[in-house]
């Protein structure tokens, strides 16, 4: 297992996004992070579950 050393925000929307098939995110600050994240992950096609 990788460790490495992450904010909240990023913590977060790696657990969202490992456990969901869906994800409906409205961007606000300062949680703008995670939809960003969520649409990293998926647009190079990172699996979840």
């Amino acid at each position: 297992m990788r460790k490495m050393t992450v904010n909240g925000n990023f913590a977060a929307a790696h657990v969202a996004y490992a456990f969901s098939d869906v994800a409906a995110i409205y961007p606000i600050t300062p949680s703008s992070d995670m939809g960003e994240f969520c649409d990293e992950w998926a647009a190079n096609g990172l699996k979840n579950i």
